[in-house]
């Protein structure tokens, strides 16, 4: 067991992938993880889950990052209401998510995050325009390179 709470093992983990640390994000997830952004197929497994998150740490030109709106845990579910930030290239995408991470015996066992697509896309075309006349749309502040 930890004596970490269910919120701190949620927002570690959701900082090591903002910072594009995804094997420090990784000890935070069981080797037997369901991750599922709604309206997608669930991914099952932590070996899967890296090939996602650990092909982005050494892309320059890819990001992620995000800001916790509220945060809260009934027990070992935590529930997130978030901006999430996607970078590609000079186009960052700022969106509304809301996520559900169930914790077991120290680790994110469930992790569902759920979208909306108009408000993504609407996020796309801000971040697009953004390239071109930069103060449409400010990127978030980077996280910290340590723990």
């Amino acid at each position: 067991m930890t004596s970490r709470t269910p919120i701190d093992i949620v927002t570690e983990f959701l900082d090591a992938l903002a910072r594009g640390d995804s094997a420090a994000a990784l000890e935070n997830v069981d080797e037997n993880i369901a991750y599922t952004n709604v309206s997608t197929p669930t991914v099952h497994g932590k070996r899967k889950v890296a090939k996602i998150f650990g092909g982005l740490d050494n892309l320059s030109w890819a990001g992620f990052n995000y800001r916790m709106v509220n945060v809260s845990a009934d027990g070992p579910v935590v529930l997130t209401e978030r901006v999430d930030e996607l970078r590609i290239g000079r186009v960052v995408m700022q969106f509304w998510v809301c996520g559900r991470f169930e914790i077991g015996e120290g680790r994110i066992t469930v992790w569902r995050d759920y979208f909306d697509y108009w408000d993504m896309t609407k996020g796309l075309v801000k971040g697009l325009v953004a390239v071109v006349i930069p103060p449409v749309q400010r990127p978030l502040p980077a996280r910290s390179l340590t723990a």
